[in-house]
């Protein structure tokens, strides 16, 4: 229920098996999604862009406070550690930079260590946690008096300055109504105390139970309207939301990002109450229909969606709602066309001459000195034999090779003793021609262009772990697509709302490397395709996570 972190008895902080039993115990930082719980449960630290700042502002904090890390529409907390600065110096900084220094996460080693490791909620997931259907349910449910002193004291914790701990006095029944029967502590009490008193409390073991079971809900509907509701969600999400270029996708992304968004206004979704029960089998059952095709994955043990069946009579029959136009003042079109220009990017093999064919340009008049593409340089080649009339009389298909022509292809090549040829195919002479020819590339993006030797080097991206269970993506060699460094470092940390870093490459002056807090190998990929237009062929991964 509790860890000390060095073993001297100076940091003990509760384990997330003690935040379920007691979820407000500490105060919380929420994220501003789901989908960054993934980096927190992949071993990275909390970053300031990663959480949702309240209306009212950031609360009040010190330099390390214990904290725990929620995400919205989640009850349960996910992860504790300690505040890296008080809350004055991060307004400073301008929110930016580490916030909370993870000392313990779900599913790390420690989690794994209990006997009895269990989940809260199904918004646990095995790679991500999102919001849990059960806490839509118990908002539309009578509230219990347990249910009373879960709020008033969340409403307590949030309204303190320093989010600190709470007294409780003995014996009495916790009334949001009362002030006098609950004051803030103003003796520092040890947290053993806090738990102590909020165990006095009796909040019940099976909250989500009973918020599951919809008891005292004004508005419960029946296993068909559920279903039916299920596959009307469905049915928008692909049609408006979900992208053939995003799939395969995960169930829980499907859920969490595309359905949930989906569902009419004030109407909660949850379900365990249709008829499928799970997720899962309720994929599975559209898969069966024909409507998609999903299938179970074994390593994230978890139903993929693997494809959109748009030709489906229910596919096409569904006609999708359109959501209301949100009016806003039209985007500088002249901005966005430069911001667009800026991140086009332009990829082509070029080649030039060499000693080897330089007779071949010299006489069809070429420039030995100029780039030529391809085709181009095929063409030179094709242009001699025509000029020089080498096609076969009795086989247009075949090429004869005179000395000129015979010297620039194989010159060099023939082991001393053997025949030269005399005589090629049509389709081998543009391919012997280009590979006697130096290779090269040109890269451009906006106004931006470079011509190098050589063929275009891959960007590589890696995934390790660090530091016992947490990981760390790296990616070397976007110097060749002219992407800079500090710029993308920039980018991807408020992107992924954790740290990054830029160091250069031991011996390779000039090449640099980004590290990135967290295991987000595919993520990163699919950024750098679909913001910078790397083509996925010059685009290397690796997973060392994986056994």
């Amino acid at each position: 229920m509790i860890f000390d972190v060095d073993g001297r008895g100076a940091d003990i902080f509760p384990t997330v098996y003690a935040l379920w039993k007691v979820p407000t115990l500490l105060p919380s930082f929420v994220l501003k999604g789901g989908e960054v719980s993934r980096y927190i449960i992949g071993g990275a630290d909390l970053m300031f862009p990663g959480i949702g700042i309240p209306p009212e502002g950031l609360p009040s904090f010190s330099v390390g406070e214990a904290w725990s890390v929620k995400v919205p529409g989640n009850a349960y907390p996910i992860a504790v550690g300690a505040t890296y600065m008080s809350s004055a110096e991060a307004s400073k900084a301008g929110l930016r930079g580490k916030a909370l220094r993870i000392t313990h996460y779900y599913r790390d080693t420690l989690w794994e260590s209990a006997e009895g490791r269990y989940i809260p909620n199904e918004g646990f997931l095995e790679d991500i946690v999102v919001e849990d259907p059960a806490h839509f349910a118990a908002s539309q449910t009578t509230e219990t008096p347990e249910s009373k002193a879960l709020n008033s004291l969340e409403h307590i914790q949030q309204g303190s300055g320093n989010g600190g701990d709470v007294y409780v006095q003995d014996g009495a029944e916790l009334d949001p109504d009362d002030e006098t029967k609950v004051q803030p502590n103003d003796k520092n009490e040890p947290s053993e105390q806090v738990a102590k008193d909020l165990e006095e409390l009796k909040v019940a073991d099976n909250i989500e139970e009973e918020a599951s079971s919809g008891k005292g809900q004004s508005a419960s509907m029946t296993v068909e309207e559920v279903d039916t509701l299920l596959d009307k969600c469905l049915l928008q999400a692909l049609h408006t939301t979900v992208k053939d270029k995003d799939l395969p996708m995960p169930g829980s992304t499907l859920w969490s990002n595309h359905i949930l968004a989906c569902r009419p206004p004030g109407i909660t979704l949850d379900i365990k109450k249709s008829s499928h029960k799970k997720l899962s089998k309720w994929l599975q059952a559209k898969s069966s229909h024909g409507l998609i095709s999903a299938k179970e994955d074994k390593h994230r043990k978890e139903v993929m969606l693997l494809a959109v069946n748009r030709g489906n009579p229910d596919y096409q029959a569904f006609k999708p709602e359109k959501k209301k136009a949100v009016l806003t003042e039209a985007p500088d079109t002249t901005q966005s066309d430069v911001a667009r220009s800026q991140m086009q990017l332009e990829v082509i093999e070029l080649w030039k001459s060499t000693t080897h064919v330089n007779s071949i340009l010299e006489a069809v008049g070429a420039n030995p000195n100029q780039f030529y593409t391809a085709l181009e340089a095929t063409d030179i080649v094709f242009s001699y034999v025509e000029k020089e009339k080498l096609v076969k009389p009795d086989n247009k298909s075949m090429i004869v090779l005179n000395a000129t022509l015979c010297d620039a292809l194989y010159k060099g090549t023939v082991k001393k003793g053997s025949m030269y040829p005399t005589e090629i195919h049509k389709k081998d002479l543009g391919p012997m021609f280009l590979s006697r020819m130096q290779s090269n590339h040109r890269v451009t993006r906006g106004n931006e262009s470079v011509v190098r030797k050589g063929g275009l080097k891959t960007i590589q991206i890696m995934t390790e772990r660090r530091q016992g269970n947490k990981k760390v993506t790296k990616v070397s060699g976007i110097e060749s697509f002219l992407i800079d460094a500090d710029a993308l470092a920039s980018e991807l940390q408020k992107k992924f709302a954790c740290s990054t870093s830029v160091a250069e490459l031991p011996g390779k002056k000039g090449q640099n490397e980004v590290l990135v807090q967290g295991g987000v190998l595919e993520d990163l990929a699919r950024h750098l395709v679909q913001q910078y237009g790397i083509p996925k062929k010059y685009i290397e991964v690796l997973d060392k996570t994986k056994k």
